[in-house]
């Protein structure tokens, strides 16, 4: 759907982690893998989750062929479960477009409260949303919550009020707005760092 190429997000991120010196990432909402396999070809040990067992499958063989098998490791998880992972166990989270899913807030929140869980100490956590700012919302059926769903596809909108509250307790580094797409698509990529 997206092509092979890295995300624009994936480039930043990967930069964040190696800076923040992360050798372990946990990709949400990984798709067939354009992303897990730019990290993994970057060097970081990869754990891809995804709610389709195609994509994933998808992404293993990508990796097999791309000689990054032995640094891909997936998994099939709705994010609306707790994560299968232990405490403290990955540097580094990155969900590009994944907690704007049709997520309700709470499950937003529990969303990020696992991530957090999963973090070690000082790890970080990258992630994309479409934004209130963006031309679709309040355009097709309103779900309520900020979800609106336009032809056939709905969107949890995020307000700058909902970033500034998933973000609290942790140290909120970057909002940063960009587009995507042919809309264009409008989001904010968002760097979070655990306290501690």
């Amino acid at each position: 759907m997206y092509g092979e190429e890295p995300s624009a997000p994936a480039l930043h991120a990967a930069a964040v982690f190696r800076a923040a010196k992360a050798r372990t990432v946990l990709e949400l909402g990984a798709g067939h893998g354009r992303d897990a396999l730019y990290f993994a070809r970057a060097g970081f040990t990869v754990h891809a989750t995804d709610f389709s067992a195609t994509g994933l499958a998808q992404l293993r063989d990508a990796a097999a062929a791309q000689g990054v098998a032995e640094r891909v490791t997936c998994t099939v998880h709705d994010v609306r479960t707790p994560l299968p992972l232990p405490d403290a166990s990955v540097d580094a989270v990155f969900a590009h477009m994944l907690l704007c899913m049709a997520l309700s807030t709470k499950e937003i929140e529990a969303a990020v409260a696992e991530i957090r869980r999963v973090l070690r100490p000082g790890g970080t956590l990258v992630y994309t949303v479409r934004h209130t700012g963006d031309a679709h919302y309040g355009a097709g059926i309103d779900h309520g919550d900020d979800i609106h769903e336009h032809g056939g596809f709905a969107v949890h909108f995020f307000p700058r009020a909902l970033v500034d509250s998933l973000a609290a307790g942790w140290s909120l580094d970057e909002v940063h707005a960009f587009e995507e797409g042919e809309l264009p698509r409008r989001l904010w990529r968002v760097t979070q760092t655990v306290l501690g």
